[in-house]
């Protein structure tokens, strides 16, 4: 299973960018999926999660401004970044939560997936 992040960039504060990550491989079942960030010299945090119902979360300070979707047809995640500020820079991971079925033993795995990130950098 992989998955390829796209959609990154400079802009300036107050401009939108829409994140796509796109999973491809042998799947089952996509359960939950969702996107990180670390900026520099800071921890990986949670931004925002989708599972398979379509239920979203987000961190308090994107909340109103980021939306979270997902196309399960084409196994993708979106992230819709409006009114992005400096403290939004930082490199963007997809994740993704993965059933994968064994063909020789039909045995079911399942674990996360992280994309490769893509960087999102916004001046003031």
């Amino acid at each position: 299973v992989q998955l390829q992040a796209s959609g990154g960039g400079l802009v300036q504060a107050g401009g939108s960018l829409r994140l796509s990550c796109a999973a491809s491989g042998s799947i089952a079942v996509i359960n939950g999926m969702g996107w990180y960030r670390q900026a520099p010299g800071k921890q990986r945090e949670p931004v925002a999660a989708i599972n398979s119902g379509g239920s979203t979360n987000y961190i308090g300070s994107v909340k109103g401004r980021f939306t979270i979707s997902r196309d399960n047809a084409k196994n993708t995640v979106y992230l819709q970044m409006n009114s992005l500020k400096p403290e939004d820079t930082a490199v963007y991971y997809c994740n993704a939560d993965v059933s994968t079925v064994a063909h020789a033993t039909s045995k079911v795995y399942r674990r996360d997936y992280w994309g490769q990130g893509t960087q999102v950098t916004v001046s003031s």
